[in-house]
């Protein structure tokens, strides 16, 4: 059947949806607005299924605010090019807005929300991938409200942070603050706030990353002694060839071998016994973690003196204090 060109375009004012989709739309459903509408969105569940598995590294991150309450999202894609059409604009732009006006707990009920068009979010969504083809996913949402909050989005709009204070604070610092999350991305506020399981995972870390110092310190030592170059044989790989270029003699690569094994287990079951000397390294180690992994202890990039983020702070306001944090970065 010939479909009128108004009609055409009054379906693209309904689902955003490109003018040849509108009208392949109407022609399968005979004209059925209603139906044409469940077309298109048919075609957008299936473009998310068929590309479900592809990376969404591109999109647009955007905040808002009102009054004590911030909001950043993120609507991702897969190409830069979709992420700068106007359409997708405007959605993430609506998305935005209607997050921080329903303010809903999470991503969940972020997704329910209805939008102008009448549509949940995240039929808004699906209804735009079909336009595109390419997958569409609301990648991030986060809330803060505080009785006074601060925002930042990067000029490439791919990485964001929204930062909640305890009382209002000059724009600059609250600014600055909210720049330093997005750049320097913190675990934490403050040491006291970084949860046990990550504290763990580092200490874990720092025991291993200590033993294999003092093992590969221990066998480099016995290497020397022997005449050998440790360079030559850090890794079996690098005996062979080492060893077909002639640089070790096929003694030496068998010696080296054997100083490493014998060397290397020795030394770890003596450390077995040095717990205290462990726990003092990797201690320290944690310190280091902490000192350049928490908000208040980070230095702060847009000082001139190198004074931390909990010192800049104070030097604009004693009271001030950064309660909490939400960031979201596409390049992560």
């Amino acid at each position: 059947m010939a479909i009128a060109l108004a009609d055409i375009k009054k379906l693209r004012d309904m689902t955003s949806a490109g003018m040849m989709d509108c009208k392949k739309a109407l022609e399968e459903a005979e004209g059925d607005f209603k139906r044409a509408v469940e077309i298109l969105r048919e075609k957008g569940k299936s473009t998310l299924a068929k590309r479900g598995d592809n990376e969404t590294t591109q999109g647009a991150v955007l905040s808002r605010i009102n009054g004590g309450k911030a909001i950043l999202v993120c609507l991702g894609c897969e190409t830069d090019f979709v992420a700068a059409t106007p359409d997708f604009k405007k959605l993430a732009g609506e998305i935005a807005d209607a997050a921080i006006t329903a303010f809903p707990k999470d991503i969940e009920a972020l997704k329910a929300v209805k939008l102008a068009s009448g549509y949940s979010l995240e039929e808004d969504i699906t209804n735009q991938a079909g336009k595109t083809g390419e997958k569409h996913v609301l990648a991030f949402y986060g809330a803060l409200e505080a009785p006074f909050v601060s925002e930042y989005v990067h000029f490439n709009g791919k990485l964001g942070a929204i930062v909640a204070f305890n009382k209002e604070v000059p724009q600059e610092i609250a600014r600055g603050i909210a720049m330093q999350v997005a750049s320097m991305n913190p675990v934490a506020v403050d040491a006291e706030s970084v949860p046990a399981e990550i504290i763990e995972s580092e200490r874990t870390v720092a025991i291993q990353k200590t033993k294999d110092e003092q093992v590969q310190k221990a066998v480099d030592n016995a290497l020397k002694k022997a005449g050998i170059n440790p360079a030559h044989v850090d890794s079996e790989d690098h005996i062979e060839s080492n060893t077909a270029k002639g640089w070790l003699t096929a003694e030496q690569a068998q010696q080296a071998r054997e100083i490493i094994a014998k060397v290397g287990a020795e030394t770890l079951e003596s450390l077995s016994k040095k717990e205290q000397m462990i726990n003092g390294i990797v201690n320290g180690r944690i310190q280091k973690f902490l000192k350049e992994n928490t908000l208040m202890e980070q230095e702060y990039q847009l000082s001139d003196d190198k004074a931390t983020v909990a010192a800049a702070l104070k030097a604009a306001d004693a009271e001030a204090k950064v309660l909490s944090f939400k960031r979201f970065s596409l390049s992560d």
